[in-house]
């Protein structure tokens, strides 16, 4: 296939040009000019230098690559986690701004395939159950992401509802392994070492992760795949307050301590706390059946004891 990959040097982004341009695809990866065009063309792939805010642009980038399938790996992540809530109306701009750019030329082009990044953590679901993929986003959220979820469950609204386009949404788990914050070099274990990660309140909201290749496995499999929305997150959503000590024990870092709510809302604000008390973890299940999806286990799990409640 002509495949077109926005954001192609991400986390997410790089790893899935090499997988296909491996499996004999023809890609054409969208970064920002700088060191990612050559890491792309290292790869063998053809790379372009538009900006996913200038429009007009992208339009020329996809008129010319003609691609089948167009993929939206867009993200503006920092360098420090810590920076994730300052950051987050960039991202959620490029995705409300730079997303509807890459959506409206592929629909001008005539793509047949869209496939975009979403969330698998901002989706609401009852407490002690996982969302599966009817479940919408938290759109209550506080703040930023609040503003994020709101963002990402009108562009997932768009690219299902375009009549022209076989939509694809794939609601990624929290990222872990090379090239990410979750692994035993990452800036996420840098913090833990370091103190700066604590477990706020009860720690009650139940993360879930995918390993970066499992997601690019997935995202390969979407390609073909019947069109819609799919949870790509691994088999063991933890809460934090179980996650966290597990992934300090991995990486040999002390045991994070743990702070009140109202302590955390002085230093972490709102959306922090809703990171630690509220998010709702997801059930992969329709990828498992519809995409051959096969994730391994989180590489920090912990087995809870016989007869401990877990979340499933």
């Amino acid at each position: 296939m002509r495949i077109f990959v926005a954001g192609a040097t991400g986390a997410l982004g790089l790893p899935l040009v090499r997988v296909l341009v491996a499996l004999g695809h023809d890609v054409v990866g969208m970064t920002r000019a700088g060191a990612g065009v050559d890491r792309l063309r290292e790869l063998g792939a053809k790379v372009t230098t538009a900006d996913a805010f200038d429009s007009a642009a992208v339009r020329i980038a996809i008129d010319v690559a003609q691609p089948d399938v167009v993929i939206d790996q867009l993200t503006w992540l920092p360098a420090n986690p810590a920076d994730i809530i300052r950051s987050m109306p960039d991202d959620t701009r490029l995705h409300r701004e730079g997303g509807a750019n890459l959506l409206a030329a592929s629909r001008d082009v005539g793509v047949g395939r869209y496939v975009v990044q979403s969330r698998g953590f901002y989706l609401d679901a009852p407490k002690g159950h996982l969302a599966d993929e009817s479940s919408r986003m938290r759109y209550d959220a506080p703040g930023e992401v609040g503003e994020s979820a709101r963002v990402l469950g009108a562009y997932e609204d768009d690219v299902l509802g375009s009549p022209s386009i076989d939509g694809v949404v794939l609601r990624y788990g929290f990222f872990y392994g090379p090239g990410t914050w979750y692994r035993p070099d990452g800036a996420v274990a840098a913090q833990v070492r370091n103190g700066e990660v604590k477990i706020i309140g009860d720690g009650g909201a139940v993360w879930s992760f995918v390993h970066i290749d499992d997601a690019v496995a997935a995202t390969v499999a979407s390609l073909t795949a019947q069109p819609g929305v799919y949870n790509i997150v691994d088999d063991d959503p933890l809460p934090a307050s179980e996650w966290l000590p597990a992934f300090a024990r991995w990486i040999d870092a002390p045991l994070p301590m743990r702070v009140s709510v109202k302590d955390a809302l002085e230093f972490a604000g709102e959306e922090g706390v809703y990171y630690h008390t509220s998010l709702t973890g997801a059930s992969n299940k329709r990828a498992k059946e519809l995409l051959g999806f096969s994730p391994r286990p989180l590489a920090w799990k912990i087995q809870a004891p016989s007869g401990a409640r877990r979340h499933g």
